[in-house]
């Protein structure tokens, strides 16, 4: 399978500016690979950016279940490309019909296939503290899905892979199990992820990815590693880059392979850089994170 993660820096709020920026990143690509993918990954709530402060902050930003901004560029990129693509944006849902009811917003993401049709729309599980200003809890659970062209689908959105709320033992691997439990074949994590570095150690090395996040996203797969199943877990990381007010986001996006207990590099790019990583599964991974 061809992957591509965009991994590109939003500013929040900064929606044209960010759309643009996307579409810069992909400019640059080659056209050979942009032309054979199969799946294309954005990071979560890709074009609005993250680090919204409230409800009132992010309120202008939110967008009609599938049919805002974010599904719009989704939709025609998919169709340019002929690819499907996953991307995260912040969902507002129309409860009108549900009169009296209350508002319903939540950080979500939606998958569009080839034909620029809607196959899925996931609701974030698990909240960071940052979602918790202004989104719900998503209360269908984790993602699962046979799509055609993807097979069996895992769905997550960055903090779904942490432990519930930070409170539950590290040991639950809630997201973890729940990739082993619906046996999928691929796994997309929709990423805003934080890196603990300080700015400007950060900025120094760019180019270079942040390994101790990515060691930290495969050890929370811990399930999917021991299994030791002979059947291969793809795996996309798309997270972001770049920095909004004091958040650093860790860049780092990533395509691995777990398989027989070991899990396998197929290609990441560094914390800072802005970039259409392209992957093709197919093809010999290029390092071994454990063996």
């Amino acid at each position: 399978m061809r992957i591509g993660c965009l991994q590109f820096a939003a500013q929040v709020g900064d929606v044209d500016n960010n759309l643009d920026r996307a579409d810069e990143v992909l400019s640059k690509a080659s056209q050979d690979d942009l032309d054979s993918l199969d799946l294309m990954v954005l990071p979560e709530l890709a074009f609005t950016g993250y680090n919204f402060k409230s409800l009132q902050h992010i309120f202008p930003f939110l967008e009609p279940t599938g049919s805002g901004i974010s599904s719009l560029w989704a939709r025609t990129t998919a169709l340019k490309y002929n690819c499907q693509l996953a991307v995260g944006y912040p969902e507002k849902v129309d409860v009108a019909g549900q009169w009296p009811a209350s508002p319903e917003y939540y950080n979500s993401a939606i998958i569009v296939n080839n034909e620029g049709e809607t196959v899925a729309n996931y609701r974030k599980h698990f909240l960071y503290y940052t979602d918790e200003t202004w989104a719900l809890e998503g209360r269908s659970g984790f993602f699962a899905q046979k799509i055609p062209g993807l097979g069996r689908t895992a769905l997550g959105i960055c903090m779904d892979i942490n432990p519930y709320r930070f409170e539950a033992p590290w040991n639950a691997f809630e997201f973890g199990f729940h990739v082993l439990k619906v046996q999928a074949n691929i796994v997309i994590v929709s990423m805003a992820w934080l890196s603990r570095e300080e700015p400007g150690l950060f900025s120094q090395r760019s180019d270079e990815p942040d390994l101790e996040s990515l060691v930290y996203w495969v050890q929370r797969l811990e399930p999917v590693i021991e299994a030791k199943k002979e059947d291969e877990v793809i795996v996309v990381f798309c997270n972001r880059a770049g920095t909004e007010d004091d958040a650093v986001y860790s860049g780092t996006s990533a395509v691995i392979g777990v398989r027989n207990g070991e899990v396998l590099v197929y290609g990441m790019l560094g914390r800072g850089v802005e970039e259409l990583l392209v992957v093709d599964t197919d093809e010999q991974p290029f390092s071994r994170l454990i063996q």
